[in-house]
């Protein structure tokens, strides 16, 4: 969750740790720091809240040190203040660490740490691993013990990881070791960049692309010195390890607001693009019904993958959740495979039962997401423990992040090309992640021959449609909305409707609000709000229902008088040719007219828009609410 950063080199440090911090915000803003070594100490520089606290701090101080680590917290263990900001150091101010993730053994370390005489000043996790370390070098210093090729440094940070329990990621620098940074990978993101000459670290690679495009991602149970004359990776065994760096083919520029008030509002922008990359990535334009006997989507899976399903399992969280609700309805509908849609976090605790022929598939935008990640392994592992082929583990994952652990963990991966996405509300990922699905469950269907060539053709060509239609809605509703927004900046609480396919889209559209207006909002399937729900309703609580053309639409549009009896303001997401809506909608969000499989990607559209809006008109940080960060890398 927390955003680190480290460099050395032959650059003023400083400069570049705040730059790298300004790209990983969007992970933490509770707190931030950083640590340099200069003429053998430790400079440390700390502040309460937003990154301009400690920038602010910053201004004016000469700082020419050219190692250095830095931090932007989202906060675990103790209250966002700046005691507890990182980087932490030892009582002697020799070591400074900052950490993504947690401790979880910390209250013994920190109880055998004071019994020698250490003091501990935060209620952090952390604050134990530079006192653990410093340890760890004086047991070195003492006893003359010189590792077999690792630097004494090295050897420290390595013997107190050993020591940790949970998931963690470290960088770790000291006064007594000027051209050293070690940095540490436990179940947490870590990724090394190699410049001409220099070397970073970061959780992530939007820090580190402005400067290199060479990186390197750091596996469980690594641990790596970064000295101006190379990298050196180890094992936490002590083992050195062989690697090379990978090439993004990412450019700086697609990490800037590109004149836009709010990176949500560039992204949400950018869905059409992102369709249309999809759709070239892995459709296949020459593709005819009648003189193709191939499918014609190339998602280049593994054929075993996909041969003799008998049932498909999806484990995900947030609004990638959202996501794999909508894929269980196009799996379903168009492939007639049996699907299930878990939250990760519970599936990794109370998994359901095993069943043979199983395809399980991951979804995390940034392929860093704990309990995904967890889920999936335990689901391999089980699997594995069967030695039965029928219930050998198939496992793939839908992210946005190829180079991300997700990538490493599972066989085969769906990447949905989204490009960076830096606000917090996922917007532009969710629709890429959709198209994943729809793509899977068409390639699906193909293979299992549940749809005629004629029906495959026509999901296609309304496939094809789609970028246009969502550019058709961002300019005619947008300004509308936005409108629309000023009436609800003193609004309580929403009340969000959809059936069928279009139900995870009143879940997402709950979601969007809640995550950045601070609005409470709930989405239910229609039919289930008499069942309870219809009691929050009056003048106050205005309802959003999700009405597209359909099997289901009679039944969308009934459930909506019914909370318009009870005085509910009523907003309709609703075809632009649906004469009916109007006489039943306060309020209605026209979209271009779809096939009722395909409505999902121009309902969310409107939603997006009045999320984003309301909560701009109430003055709020759109990229970075309050308590959120972009990727859940803890427990």
């Amino acid at each position: 969750m927390c955003g680190i950063v480290g460099y050395i080199g032959t650059r003023a440090a400083a400069d570049i740790l705040m730059e790298g911090l300004r790209k990983l915000e969007y992970r933490g803003y509770d707190s931030a720091g950083i640590a340099t070594v200069l003429e053998g100490e430790i400079l440390c520089i700390r502040a309460k809240g937003k990154l301009q606290n400690l920038q602010d701090k910053l201004d004016g101080v000469d700082n020419p040190a050219r190692l250095g680590i830095g931090h932007t917290r989202w906060a675990t263990h103790g209250k966002p203040e700046e005691y507890n900001a990182h980087p932490h150091l030892d009582n002697h101010g020799r070591v400074a660490v900052v950490q993504n993730g947690i401790i979880e053994n910390y209250r013994d370390l920190r109880e055998t740490l004071k019994q020698q005489g250490h003091r501990f000043i935060s209620d952090t996790d952390t604050e134990v691993v530079p006192h653990l370390i410093a340890s760890y070098l004086h047991q070195l210093e003492q006893t003359g013990a010189t590792p077999s090729g690792r630097s004494v440094l090295l050897e420290a940070v390595r013997l107190a990881s050993q020591d940790l329990q949970g998931a963690f990621a470290l960088a770790v620098i000291s006064a007594d070791f000027a051209d050293e940074l070690v940095v540490v990978r436990q179940q947490a993101p870590l990724v090394i960049g190699f410049g001409q000459g220099e070397f970073f670290c970061a959780s992530d690679t939007p820090a580190i692309v402005p400067y290199t495009r060479a990186v390197l991602p750091l596996e469980n149970g690594e641990l790596a010195s970064l000295t101006p004359l190379g990298v050196e990776i180890y094992s936490f065994s002590g083992d050195r390890l062989r690697k090379h760096p990978l090439t993004l083919n990412w450019n700086p520029i697609m990490v800037e607001k590109q004149g836009f008030r709010h990176f949500m509002l560039k992204e949400i922008y950018e869905q059409p693009g992102v369709v249309r990359t999809a759709l070239e990535t892995y459709i296949d334009s020459n593709w005819s019904p009648n003189h193709n006997n191939a499918s014609p989507i190339h998602l280049n899976l593994p054929t075993p993958l996909l041969e003799d399903l008998e049932q498909v399992q999806i484990v995900a969280c947030g609004t990638s959740w959202h996501a794999g609700l909508v894929g269980k309805y196009l799996i379903e509908q168009l492939a007639g495979l049996p699907t299930l849609v878990q939250y990760a976090s519970e599936f990794r605790y109370s998994p359901t039962p095993l069943t043979r022929h199983t395809l399980t598939i991951g979804v995390t935008q940034s392929g860093e997401t704990a309990d995904t990640l967890a889920a999936l392994e335990m689901e391999q592992n089980r699997r594995r423990d069967r030695q039965d082929a029928a219930f050998a583990p198939r496992l793939l994952g839908i992210t946005n992040r190829p180079e991300s652990s997700l990538a490493r963990l599972v066989p085969a991966i769906i990447d949905t090309h989204a490009g960076l996405e830096i606000g917090v509300a996922a917007t532009k990922t969710f629709t890429a992640q959709v198209m994943a699905f729809y793509f899977l469950a068409l390639d699906l269907a193909y293979r299992r021959q549940t749809l005629s060539p004629q029906a495959l053709e026509t999901m296609l060509m309304g496939l094809h449609q789609l970028p246009a239609q969502i550019e058709q809605i961002l300019e005619s509703q947008e300004r509308y909305i936005e409108e629309l927004a000023h009436d609800f900046s003193d609004t309580q609480d929403f009340i969000y409707l959809g059936r069928g396919i279009n139900f995870p889209i009143a879940l997402e559209g709950a979601l969007k609000l809640k995550e950045i207006s601070y609005i409470h909002a709930e989405g239910y399937p229609a039919g289930e709000m008499k069942h309870g729900p219809i009691a929050l309703l009056d003048a106050r609580v205005p309802v959003v229902a999700v009405a597209m053309p359909g099997g289901v639409y009679d039944k969308v549009l009934s459930n909506a008088q019914e909370a318009k009896a009870r005085d509910a303001l009523l907003i309709g997401v609703v075809s632009a040719e649906d004469r009916e809506a109007p006489e039943v909608f306060d309020q209605v969000l026209p979209v271009p007219p779809v096939d009722e499989l395909l409505s999902p990607i121009v309902a969310v559209i409107p939603l997006q828009l009045l999320a984003y809006h309301i909560a701009a008109r109430r003055g709020l940080d759109v990229d970075q609410p309050r308590n959120l960060a972009k990727s859940v890398t803890v427990e």
